[in-house]
């Protein structure tokens, strides 16, 4: 099978959606993960559009990759101008890369629109800026914008720009869905009839807004197109780029093709959490492949039937990309869900044991806990099952007070009674709510028994009303994300009430960590 070139264009492309801003230290980063995983080009930025992408170039330039892999972004040159004396090529131009990626107008609509010249005037601006480019000795990618919807309206000029790439020597011409508008069937139409024109290498760049990105690569790599340009996760303006996750196990794990070495694979999915993580935001779990819940199980029949060919419910091998297996715990569980669960954590638990716990979540989740996210919850859930557990500490009872008198700022104090041992201790503690307040008492009448504590810190700490139709008496779910520096747990509580959905969420936390600090 062919050999593809892969493109990705997180750093510039990518950062276009809402709620992205890479620094130039967050690029940096990146692109070292990129070049690791085997990425063959990875497009930095537009050099001179803005400071953090002029940052980002001067310190690409000490990667032992740069010269090889980074590529600059730009358009054609301005109208009525000449390539030299142009601003934005000059840039380019000193940012000492080796390939560069040039735009231009493939739509006769955004010629007369956007541009506001005419169809011959852009003509010239492709070709004098790729010759340019050419003459300076950089290998060059014409990015075709626009090239489904031009060709559609205007079958004729579309082709007229892509011959004025060619003649200037552009060493790739990608051809842009730039709306995201365009079919499988389309995409494959319109390539077919580019072949029998043009002889250069062509590529694709779809992107997602009917969501069929990575559907459009893969029909243009079935008739030969061997450079895909996409971004991770998807990222990308409105609803995405090509997400190059899906893409990747696509063309090489089900259709035979070449796109990284076969070892890299695995660290498709940390490559995927890291860029997310980089980028400061969440994982998506649906994502193919790569979320979380790519490979989670949850019915019973299905997961009994997992232990016995992992084939019967999964169209891959997760461990090939780095991703693994995971069985949720619902109240859909059977027996099943729960051994195979446990195993997985290191865990034994008996047939009888699994059915306790299963009737058990069925009761919680029916006052409104959930396991799927709550790991740490779950994992306590079995261990009480067990004859033999001992509790690191025993709740007797607590006071929580929350007083607010004229304009004096609203104050929370706890009161807890614990067991630990043999020996029960009474404190109070103030807090900055009353969350703040039960958390601050129970650590200060654990700490000496655990001095462990001090480590842990709440990460996160979520509420959700389980049914907005009941107002302020509806039932809430709190999820807590609690964690050291090297490891990071969840647990679940729920009531009518959120101090005490809180609190069994909070006493979930501690009393997990502190095993996890004793084993």
């Amino acid at each position: 099978m062919a050999k593809i070139q892969l493109y990705d264009t997180t750093l510039r492309d990518g950062t276009q959606m809402q709620g992205i801003s890479l620094s130039a230290n967050d690029k940096i980063k990146i692109a070292i993960k990129l070049n690791e995983f085997g990425i063959h080009f990875i497009e930095g930025g537009w050099p001179g559009s803005n400071p953090k992408d002029i940052e980002f170039f001067q310190q690409a330039k000490d990667l032992p990759f740069f010269k090889e892999k980074v590529t600059a972004f730009t358009s054609t040159r301005y109208k009525d101008t000449k390539a030299e004396d142009d601003k934005n090529l000059q840039e380019v131009l000193n940012s000492g890369v080796s390939t560069v990626t040039i735009f231009g107008k493939t739509w006769d609509l955004h010629v007369h629109h956007a541009l506001q010249t005419t169809l011959e005037e852009n003509l010239n601006m492709i070709a004098d800026s790729v010759a340019f480019f050419k003459e300076k000795g950089k290998r060059v990618i014409y990015d075709a914008e626009h090239l489904f919807d031009g060709f559609k309206e205007n079958e004729e000029y579309a082709l007229e720009t892509l011959k004025a790439a060619e003649k200037a020597g552009a060493d790739i011409i990608c051809l842009c869905d730039t709306n995201g508008g365009s079919l499988p069937e389309e995409i494959q139409s319109i390539i077919k009839q580019i072949q029998k024109i043009i002889s250069t290498p062509l590529g694709i760049h779809p992107h997602n807004d009917s969501d069929l990105a990575v559907a459009n690569a893969l029909a243009a790599v079935e008739l030969g197109v061997n450079h895909i340009q996409g971004t991770i996760n998807g990222y990308g303006e409105r609803v995405g780029n090509a997400n190059l996750c899906s893409i990747i196990p696509n063309l090489q794990l089900k259709l035979g093709h070449d796109c990284i070495p076969e070892e890299n694979l695995k660290l498709l999915t940390p490559l995927s959490h890291y860029v997310s993580e980089i980028a400061n935001l969440s994982n998506n779990p649906q994502l193919p492949f790569v979320g979380i819940n790519s490979f989670a199980h949850k019915g019973g029949i299905h997961v009994s039937a997992m232990a016995r060919d992992t084939r019967t419910y999964q169209h891959i091998e997760p461990t090939l990309i780095g991703n693994q297996q995971h069985t949720l715990i619902s109240e859909l569980a059977g027996k099943s869900n729960i051994i195979e669960r446990a195993k997985t954590l290191g865990i034994e638990i008996t047939e009888e044991q699994a059915k306790r716990v299963v009737l058990q979540i069925k009761h919680l989740e029916k006052q409104g806990f959930q396991f799927e996210s709550a790991d740490a919850s779950f994992q306590l859930l079995i261990k009480r099952q067990k004859a033999d557990y001992t509790p690191p500490f025993i709740i007797k009872d607590y006071l929580v007070l929350v007083e607010k008198r004229g304009a004096v700022e609203m104050t929370s104090e706890a009161i807890v009674k614990v067991q630990v041992g043999k020996e029960i201790h009474h404190t109070a503690a103030e807090g900055n709510g009353p969350v703040n307040a039960l958390d601050a008492a129970l650590r200060k009448a654990l700490i000496n028994a655990y001095p462990s504590l001090q480590q842990i810190k709440l990460h996160d700490y979520k509420v959700r009303i389980l049914d907005e139709t009941e107002g302020t008496s509806a039932n809430v779910r709190v999820l807590i994300e609690s964690g050291t520096e090297t490891h990071s747990w969840s647990t679940v509580g729920s009531s009518p009430n959120i101090i005490e959905a809180s609190f069994y969420a909070l006493v979930d936390s501690l009393e997990y960590g502190i095993l996890s600090a004793c084993n």
